[in-house]
């Protein structure tokens, strides 16, 4: 197992369950004492914590939902431009970490006052991980959302990366001790294509470009100086109240959710998990941890009285049918500014996000994950 300059493996079983215990039931943080300085994290609207607003900001055009409440209403009690009524995931791991919430990438370079050293945020909502073009012209998928790919995010930080580090040896040390947050990436791609009633063989075969774009990325990234990647899985979309929605039929009874869907998800993770394989075979150095997205997720759906959960395929801010989703009625749009008395008894926000609730359970397991591979001393 690959070990960084700052980290050594931790083999004890019990010592990580204790570590885990800690975690979940004092907040105490036992990564934050010199494990990562810095944490970089990119992907879509699951962890974007402003991107596409300030796009939105600085092109003129419609302010996203994220803007409104009742985005925010959990823990911020206001919008902070998260799709969630509080923090994502990646918020979770900050805190962890000890290192402020991330700031989005997006106009970073105009803002002198701020010291970015803790890390940002290139994730924006409704990027894919393939470019939209390509989507277009080899697939026939219009993407409706920003047009931003994976390869953009990526630019983005290595045109920020001098704003970060002094020199070439600094910017090397700097992410030597970051974690590199890998999405979750390619969602946005499959969704289109399914949405948009691509043929199913034709879906299948953008899983192994979504998984080399990914692949591609962590080895430019290794190359610059990065050590730590955390790279999520998809999440079962079979159990998506959007996609619920547009595909209604045979429905698990034990889970509420779609078997074919959920099936392409446990695909697209499979081949990632074997190329994440070959990338720590040909990097022994780096560590690359799979953060089970899926596994974890699909424990709420089997067990919700487990995790404290009442519905699991019902959004929470949202409205009509029997999933409460209607793609034209998006949570924080006008009429959809209500939600839920309790969103902590929900798994899904708003039909395609996850509540804050849900997010911690997944932020829990993601830490255990890290725990069970790197902890860290003091620099």
């Amino acid at each position: 197992m690959a070990i960084s300059s700052s980290c050594w493996l931790l083999k004890q079983r019990l010592v990580v369950g204790f570590l885990f215990v800690v975690v979940v039931e004092t907040g105490i943080n036992p990564l934050a004492n010199g494990c990562f300085t810095s944490v970089f994290s990119f992907g879509d609207s699951l962890t974007d914590t402003g991107n596409l607003l300030e796009i939105s900001l600085s092109e003129s055009k419609k302010l996203p939902p994220s803007a409104f409440l009742p985005n925010g209403r959990t823990f911020f009690h206001r919008p902070t431009w998260r799709r969630c009524d509080g923090r994502l995931v990646i918020d979770f791991i900050a805190e962890a970490l000890g290192i402020p919430f991330l700031q989005a990438s997006f106009g970073a370079k105009n803002r002198k006052s701020v010291k970015f050293e803790k890390g940002l945020n290139f994730a924006v909502a409704g990027a894919t991980a393939l470019n939209s073009s390509f989507l277009k012209g080899n697939i026939g998928i219009h993407d409706r959302n920003t047009g931003v790919s994976f390869a953009d995010e990526l630019n983005s930080f290595k045109d920020l990366l001098p704003y970060l580090c002094s020199s070439s040896s600094d910017c090397k040390l700097l992410l030597r001790n970051s974690l590199i947050v890998m999405g979750e990436i390619g969602g946005n791609d499959y969704k289109h294509a399914f949405e948009q009633g691509i043929n199913m063989e034709k879906i299948r075969h953008l899983v192994p470009l979504v998984v080399d774009i990914v692949s591609s990325a962590i080895n430019e990234l290794v190359e610059l100086g990065a050590v730590t990647f955390l790279v999520p899985g998809s999440f079962p979309i079979g159990c998506s109240p959007d996609l619920l929605t547009n595909f209604q039929g045979s429905n698990n009874p034990s889970t509420g959710c779609l078997t074919w869907l959920n099936q392409f998800s446990q695909h697209h993770n499979g081949l990632l998990q074997k190329e994440l394989e070959k990338l720590r075979n040909h990097h022994p150095d780096i560590n690359i941890v799979y953060a089970d997205y899926y596994n974890t997720t699909m424990r709420f759906y089997h067990s919700p009285k487990q995790f404290g959960f009442k519905e699991t395929v019902k959004a929470c801010c949202g409205s009509g049918g029997p999933y409460s989703y209607n793609s034209s009625r998006s949570c924080g749009y006008p009429p959809l500014k209500t939600s839920c008395n309790n969103p902590s008894s929900y798994v899904s926000w708003d039909g395609i996000h996850y509540t804050e609730a849900a997010n911690k359970w997944l932020a829990n397991a993601v830490l255990q994950e890290l725990m069970k591979t790197v902890t860290c001393v003091p620099h």
